[in-house]
């Protein structure tokens, strides 16, 4: 892939000759036509994503993890496959009989409520007696938040006075993160074009441009959305909340990019030539190359993520790349489109004159001016100091908790769940409401209960029956315990020779100590010879986080052979594509270093998802790639008319103020991802954002510059290719 190929000559003349006349209007219009088409059709699916999505969990688990394989099977020990809901009642004193009866009542009257399926479990009361809890079963296929809701509000009309109510468990989280994706379609996208919208203002200092540019974006975004939507209902892809976000804020982010990068072949093209047709091809050939080089290494390394194990990870490989492909394709052609109708007015009022005599002169002024004369008198000095400085940021890398955290910090700001997750830890064993299952062969039903109950971790344990309650407890005298008159009369529910335990542990289910009972449990149980499945809230996260580790060992090593190798086939060398990726890496490693001491000192969160790293690994090469892309085509063009070293300086003046643009708009638009108040959202946005303006202001800036500059021509060993000139 050399964009600078004599070959590319009949390409051009092709697409010149094909702009010639009537069908230099006719070409542009139908393409923009196209693509107003394309966004009027794909508009309308913006409020549409939550039907083709899905923020369970266990959903993107591989089949073969034990969490997944148990929820496959809870329904089958049940007559419903509603998702529970845990509500808390609670007084600031121990409550009244009369007191009691009213809420025992308030609770019996929620299975009249539309979403509830069924009758749920009766009011369960608390050893201080300050507190009453009770399950509620709600319709799989009903509106979780409006369930949610709806339960809190019955409850609040028919509860005694003073008393504090509360819904948490698995359906209350996930209320809790349905309402905060909720600003994903508004107030994420409004966000990010504003910054984008801004940056293009102060950039161009023209009115009709940064429109074009951004109708650009969108027109990309809604198409992909379109396309995205129909493989998510058609069961070809997974879609979260997590991968919409990113996706919006990738396709604009990219789309304007690219865009930059083709504006300013094109106002370079209208300086040296009058005619906008011929100006049109100029900034087709200079930028075409670029831009596919750029987005396929894009693709490339979001591909690489379809390893993954974990669904929610390999299919934001697809639905990005995808977004990717139609940001290229719309920079490619609408914006062509437009600006070839559009011609010089597109940038009034700062309109690009004729002057054949400028366009091959730079300017001795200004800040790329002034920087590539530092990078040429002392080039070792500042790659040298640039690179311990990065070194020096990395050191941080060690404060990084990335091992996962509970499922309650993962919604930022408040949380009806979680303040109910502390009331019911407060007032009940700190697992209520979120049990570990397991599922054990029913011969080894009490083997594997004595196991259970000896674990203090454990709090209680109940086997799945056949009674009006769902459930009988179990101790390691039998079910029912010590003379219990239920016991002989009681029977598990036996599904394929099989029963369900439900262990309720001390712990809150998603805090560090009921994982690390959970882990004990499952070593304990292959210790007893019992054949069993662990499953549950607790099991999720563990078989999530595990799996989340062995991607990022996987993925990220693959991600770097893949871009290394697209580098070697587009710059035909090999020094300088392993300059590329080595100052890529260490500006990942200084973004990781320096976010992880702001994630611990700054803003305490509590830590990290173990995807961070991988999804910031990803963005950061497969975007920081972009600017190597940008820049050393650009040197490599120069280069072979001026020279090595002559043509990294006029490769750095010419390129600089693009790539400048483009890495404050990407920035802006992934920092846009923090409006919405989702740690792993809040802290990829950081990441990414911190981690394209160390690309753009040190490492693409100064850096790799004075890097390539110092090796000078070996930098394109061992292609022939440069040296026989500078």
């Amino acid at each position: 892939m050399d964009v600078n190929d004599s070959a590319g000559h009949q390409p051009a003349s092709r697409l010149r000759r094909a702009l010639s006349g009537w069908w230099g209007v006719l070409i542009p219009a139908l393409l923009i036509v196209a693509w107003l088409a394309g966004a009027g059709a794909g508009g309308p699916y913006f409020g549409k994503v939550d039907e083709v999505s899905s923020n369970d969990a266990t959903a993107y688990l591989p089949q073969s993890a034990d969490a997944t394989r148990v929820q496959e099977m809870l329904g089958r020990f049940s007559d419903s496959s509603a998702i529970p809901a845990v509500v808390v009642l609670t007084s600031g004193s121990p409550l009244t009989s009369s007191q009691r009866a009213t809420v025992e009542k308030a609770v019996q009257g929620l299975s009249s409520v539309q979403e509830v399926a069924g009758q749920g479990s009766p009011a369960i009361p608390s050893k201080d007696g300050k507190a009453i809890q009770a399950y509620v079963p709600i319709n799989a296929d009903a509106d979780i938040g409006e369930a949610v809701e709806r339960i809190r509000s019955t409850l609040k009309a028919s509860a005694p006075s003073g008393i504090q109510i509360f819904v948490t468990g698995p359906a209350g989280f996930s209320a809790d993160l349905r309402e905060a994706f909720s600003g994903i379609d508004s107030l994420l996208l409004g966000v990010a074009l504003a910054a984008v919208l801004v940056i293009l203002l102060i950039v161009y200092r023209s009115l009709l441009l940064p429109v074009v540019v951004l109708l650009t974006g969108i027109s990309a975004l809604t198409v992909a959305l379109l396309v995205v939507w129909h493989l998510a209902r058609s069961g070809a892809l997974l879609l979260n909340g997590q991968t919409q976000g990113i996706l919006f804020i990738l396709v604009i982010g990219a789309a304007t990019d690219y865009s930059l990068l083709y504006v300013a072949r094109y106002r370079e093209a209208l300086i040296a030539d009058r005619d906008r047709r011929a100006a049109t091809v100029a900034a087709l050939r200079g930028s075409f190359g670029p831009i596919l080089a750029s987005g396929g290494t894009v693709i490339a390394g979001l591909l690489c993520l379809m390893l993954s194990e974990l669904k929610s990870n390999s299919t934001l490989g697809p639905v990005a790349s995808i977004g990717i492909v139609f940001a290229m394709l719309a920079a490619l052609t609408f914006l062509p489109a437009m600006l070839l109708l559009m011609g010089r007015a597109a940038f009034w009022p700062r309109t690009p004159r004729f002057d054949p005599q400028l366009s091959d002169e730079l300017s001795p002024t200004g800040l790329w001016a002034w920087a590539g004369r530092g990078v040429a008198r002392r080039p070792r000095t500042i790659w040298v100091v640039g690179a311990v400085l990065l070194v020096a940021c990395t050191l941080g890398i060690t404060q990084l908790r990335a091992q996962g955290v509970p499922q309650s910090d993962l919604v930022l700001g408040s949380s009806q769940a979680r303040d109910g997750q502390h009331a019911l830890a407060e007032h009940f064993p700190g697992g209520s409401g979120s049990p570990a299952y397991v599922i054990v062969k029913a011969a080894d039903l009490q083997k594997v209960a004595d196991v259970l109950l000896a674990d203090k971790g454990v709090e209680g344990v109940a086997v799945s029956a056949d009674t009006a309650a769902g459930s009988a407890p179990v101790t390691r005298s039998g079910i029912g315990g010590y003379g219990d008159s239920t016991a002989a009369s009681t029977k598990p529910r036996t599904v394929d020779g099989q029963v369900l335990l439900q262990a309720t542990l001390t712990d809150a289910a998603d805090s560090d100590a009921a994982e690390q009972t959970v882990r004990n449990l499952r070593t304990d149980l292959d210790r007893s010879g019992a054949s069993t499945l662990v499953g549950g809230v607790t099991a999720t996260a563990i078989d999530t986080n595990d799996t989340s580790l062995r991607d990022r060992n996987v993925i990220i090593p693959l991600v770097l052979a893949v871009i290394l190798v697209i580098l070697m086939v587009l710059l035909r060398a090999v020094v300088a594509p392993l300059v590329l990726v080595a100052t890529t890496v260490l500006s990942f490693g200084a973004t990781m270093g320096v976010s992880a001491l702001v994630f611990d000192t700054i803003f305490r969160f509590p830590g990290a998802d173990p995807a961070v790293p991988l999804f910031g690994f990803v963005f950061l090469i497969a975007l920081g790639i972009d600017y190597n892309i940008f820049l050393m085509t650009r040197v490599r063009e120069e280069s072979g008319i001026h020279g090595t070293r002559p043509g990294i300086i006029r490769g750095l003046q010419l390129t600089g103020g693009v790539i400048t643009s483009a890495g404050l708009v990407l920035a802006a638009t992934f920092a846009a991802l923090s409006v919405i108040p989702i740690l792993f959202l809040v802290q990829i946005a950081f990441i990414v954002a911190f981690g394209v303006l160390i690309d753009t202001f040190v490492v693409r800036a100064v850096l790799l510059p004075a890097l390539c500059y110092d090796i000078g021509r070996p930098i394109w060993w061992p292609s022939r290719w440069g040296k026989e000139v500078g």
